[in-house]
């Protein structure tokens, strides 16, 4: 019988290197005075790393040099968010990078929050959340919304052959075809670049 440390650890294993959790996580397994303990036990042992209070991670290891990785940005943000219960979505330059259209990590790391304007120091760099509309954030979530803002960041002049089959690489035929649902109220030529993603998920 796994003993609730046990069944944390099996958890925190499955997810696998990079991903980043806080106690609310584990409330289904046991009460939140024991997982704080447990993960902090984990943490002083080195199986987690504690990114800051109250949320962690297990560390990505460069396998060249043998080091810890930074934090996942991107996973430490969904992690907040989870514990606020919040709804982001990655905002502009952020979007893209995280879907491969752009190399360069922006300076400013946004994500757009039904939650309030908070900024959050994580590892070296922060996490701005940005309170947007509820119209902003509407009907739109997951892969669909990071590439509508990522779209957005670029400008309908910016998007080329290239970009196009990022996107169509980074999307299953399912997402590709909830792409061209859900822009479809969207800017014109937003619309018509999600149909031209979506050309080869028929």
């Amino acid at each position: 019988m796994q003993t609730m440390r046990d069944q944390i650890v099996a958890r925190i294993d499955r997810q696998g290197a990079g991903k980043a959790f806080s106690a609310k996580d584990f409330l289904d397994i046991a009460s939140r005075t024991t997982i704080d303990v447990t993960l902090a036990e984990l943490a002083q042992d080195g199986t987690v790393r504690r990114i800051r209070r109250g949320l962690y991670d297990k560390p990505r290891v460069n396998p060249a040099l043998g080091g810890e990785l930074s934090p996942d940005i991107d996973e430490a943000a969904r992690a907040i968010a989870r514990r606020q219960k919040w709804k982001i979505v990655p905002e502009g330059a952020w979007a893209a990078n995280l879907l491969g259209l752009t190399t360069q990590v922006p300076a400013r790391i946004v994500y757009l929050t039904d939650g309030p304007n908070n900024e959050v120091p994580i590892g070296r760099r922060s996490i701005s959340f940005k309170h947007a509309r509820p119209k902003a954030l509407a009907g739109l979530e997951g892969k669909i919304a990071l590439v509508v803002q990522a779209l957005r960041y670029l400008g309908k002049e910016n998007v080329g052959s290239r970009e196009v089959e990022t996107l169509r690489a980074a999307l299953t035929a399912s997402e590709k075809r909830k792409l061209v649902k859900d822009t479809r109220f969207s800017v014109d030529w937003i619309y018509e670049m999600a149909k031209r993603i979506a050309e080869k998920a028929a």
